[in-house]
């Protein structure tokens, strides 16, 4: 599946400079059945990521930009009388795809809020009495901009620990962005872009790498690590068995995505702090002293990497 991998950071490459690895970030994110959450200031390619990302798997793709007055029914759907068949009938909302862009979720109320993040664990929507499966596979990317805070509801802790990734996008080097500029000069290269896998692919995807295998030594250093986690002085609430799990399934993607069939520690170790630190909820000395990402570095630190790298005999 390497070969799967190259194929969606070369394409996301047509569209986006030097964002190689948060392209394998977010197919680590497909394949592993999550959520992901981008934050990063306004223009550097959150929305564009998400389109090139469905583009590039050729799902279907919506995006709603989320204001205060958006409301739960505006996400999930409604059902209305039609005058002209005198019956009521049910409209979906644009849940209904593989890949939601949900712009600026922290300017939506805690109520839109949670019917967003409803959806994203339950895949599901349940309108008038009368339920609607999500066809997978299905992803939210969701963006929120860190500087700005007024007129924003931020997500509380419980709904942030329902992300399976939160993603940095980061600017591109001086390079990377002279690039970018000559790919744009053009025509646009988002549009131009072909499909270079299936839904069915990532269904496939899903089901292998839900197979592969982890040793028992690293499930030891797995578990180590969101141990420490609920120990470090600065942290209050540490992560939660959910984290636990979608770190599970991160880690069994990655060594999927790198043509292996168990996984080592390193793929514990890389996906930490885009699993973990979003999790974390600080203590008051612990906001005025460190940060989240800052925590899970220095339990890195201090949990011992098992040497033995290989599948169970």
């Amino acid at each position: 599946m390497k070969e799967a991998l190259t194929r969606i950071q070369r394409n996301i490459g047509k569209v986006l400079v030097g964002k190689e690895q948060v392209a394998e970030l977010l197919m680590i994110a497909l394949v592993g059945g999550g959520h992901v959450l981008l934050e990063d200031v306004p223009g550097t390619g959150k929305t564009m990521l998400a389109k090139a990302l469905a583009k590039s798997i050729d799902g279907t793709f919506k995006r709603i930009q989320l204001t205060p007055d958006v409301l739960p029914s505006d996400i999930t759907g409604i059902q209305f009388y039609n005058p002209k068949t005198q019956n009521f009938e049910t409209k979906l909302g644009p849940v209904m795809t593989n890949i939601l862009l949900t712009d600026e979720i922290n300017r939506a109320t805690p109520r839109t809020q949670a019917a967003l993040l409803e959806v994203m664990e339950e895949r599901q929507v349940t309108i008038e009495g009368k339920t609607q499966v999500i066809q997978p596979p299905f992803m939210v990317v969701a963006t929120q901009n860190p500087i700005e805070q007024q007129g924003t509801f931020p997500l509380p802790e419980a709904q942030m620990d329902r992300f399976f990734m939160q993603i940095p996008v980061g600017y591109p080097s001086f390079e990377q962005e002279k690039q970018m500029m000559h790919l744009h000069r053009g025509n646009d290269p988002l549009r131009e872009l072909k499909p270079v896998l299936e839904p069915e692919d990532i269904l496939q995807m899903q089901e292998e790498a839900s197979h592969i295998a982890m040793s028992e030594d690293v499930e030891n250093y797995l578990l180590h690590i969101v141990h420490a986690s609920r120990q470090h002085e600065y942290v209050e609430n540490g992560v939660s068995p959910r984290g636990t799990l979608a770190l599970m399934r991160a880690a069994q993607a990655r060594a999927y995505l790198h043509d292996r069939d168990y996984v080592t520690p390193d793929d514990v170790k890389v996906l930490v702090p885009y699993l973990l630190a979003h999790r974390l909820v600080l203590t008051m000395e612990g906001e005025m002293r460190t940060t989240k990402r800052q925590c899970v570095l220095n339990i890195l630190e201090t949990v011992e990497v098992p040497v033995e790298a290989g599948a169970n005999e």
